[in-house]
């Protein structure tokens, strides 16, 4: 089964080319994936104060100039061969409509962009970012930038220290969807899990313990064990599984950073107890990392 057979893409809000549009562009040619593009409606805030007729008015000289260009878009993807579809999402309630979209469409994927400020290596999110970050049910690629060509590499990062049901199944999604598309672009894929000490490694910890080199080591090989057994069941090589010691949501940046990887693919799982700081770690990597994100839902 493809994975990726159907492909959601939310234009950029200038409609003009951008790195999600080109990532979407070469995933749909090199799987045979359905594109389906949606353009949010945006009424200028200069222009919210018109009064209804002339604020209707303006609504529908927007749609037609979205819809045009999108019908251009459209034209160009089915001159290189890929089945392309398109329409314009009224901006009032953005995250529901786009949702039920992607759900009427049987779609695999949403693929958006994110801008990141080079100064300061920083993501700016928008409210709508944030919003399908915490409730879209699909895998969302938020894509940094993206040159002419597919991801050349895939970094998974996963949570082995809970032994919580749902995280481990969030850690066999991630992995799943990580190879997919490791495989659909040709490219080498890399595990990794951050690590702190904490009293998650440590079974017996009842109580506050004293965290000498000695406890520590010993925390690391269990972990490195965890490692090494879920990397080969998913076919990962030893070389290409990394434990780092340090906070997820800063050592997985640096680690993307460092290493030139295109996509970092993470999960999001949002409910009470530990189990949500797994989705506050994605968001907060987001801040921290240059490369595309492709966040899995828990």
């Amino acid at each position: 089964m493809n994975e990726f057979s159907r492909l959601l893409l939310i234009c950029h809000p200038d409609l003009h080319p951008s790195p999600a549009l080109t990532r979407a562009q070469l995933l749909a040619k090199a799987t045979g994936a359905t594109l389906h593009l949606v353009a949010l409606s945006q009424l200028p805030s200069h222009l919210a104060t018109l009064d209804r007729v002339l604020r209707s008015h303006a609504r529908q000289q927007d749609a037609e100039h979205r819809g045009a260009w999108l019908d251009e878009q459209v034209r160009a993807l089915a001159g290189q061969g890929i089945d392309a579809y398109a329409e314009t999402v009224d901006d009032e309630d953005p995250l529901n409509d786009l949702i039920r979209l992607a759900r009427e469409q049987r779609v695999h994927m949403v693929i958006k962009d994110i801008r990141h400020e080079t100064a300061l290596s920083r993501a700016l999110l928008t409210p709508l970012d944030w919003h399908l970050l915490r409730a879209c049910p699909l895998p969302l690629h938020l894509v940094a930038q993206a040159a002419p060509r597919l991801p050349e590499r895939v970094l998974a990062a996963v949570d082995l220290a809970e032994d919580d049901p749902a995280v481990e199944t969030l850690n066999e999604r991630i992995l799943q969807a990580a190879q997919a598309l490791a495989q659909r672009c040709k490219a080498p894929l890399h595990l990794l899990q951050a690590y702190e000490p904490s009293s998650s490694f440590v079974a017996y910890a009842a109580a506050p313990v004293a965290w000498t080199q000695e406890l520590v080591e010993d925390i690391s090989g269990r972990a490195r064990e965890r490692m090494a057994r879920f990397g080969s069941r998913w076919g990962v090589a030893p070389e290409r599984q990394h434990l780092l010691q340090g906070p997820a949501r800063s050592v997985i940046g640096e680690f993307a950073d460092q290493h030139s990887f295109d996509v970092v693919v993470m999960g999001t799982l949002y409910h009470e107890g530990v189990a949500k700081i797994i989705g506050s770690t994605t968001e907060q990597t987001l801040y921290r990392i240059r490369s595309s994100l492709l966040a899995i839902p828990g």
